[in-house]
């Protein structure tokens, strides 16, 4: 599986709401992401595991 990287937009509640860096919207729940994930955060899912990058 190829590692896909997003871009945190927004956080409502428990959710997240993400973009891929082709432009297709994802949301989340925050349980499933690394901890201190917030708005603007860039994320990468490889092998179903979530990265905080930045």
């Amino acid at each position: 599986m190829d590692a896909i990287f997003y871009t945190v937009l927004a956080v409502n509640g428990d959710y997240a709401d993400l973009v891929s860096d082709e432009g297709q919207p994802h949301s989340i729940t925050m349980f499933l992401l690394p901890e201190g994930t917030t708005v603007g955060s860039r994320l990468k899912l490889e092998n179903f595991q979530w990265e905080l990058l930045e």
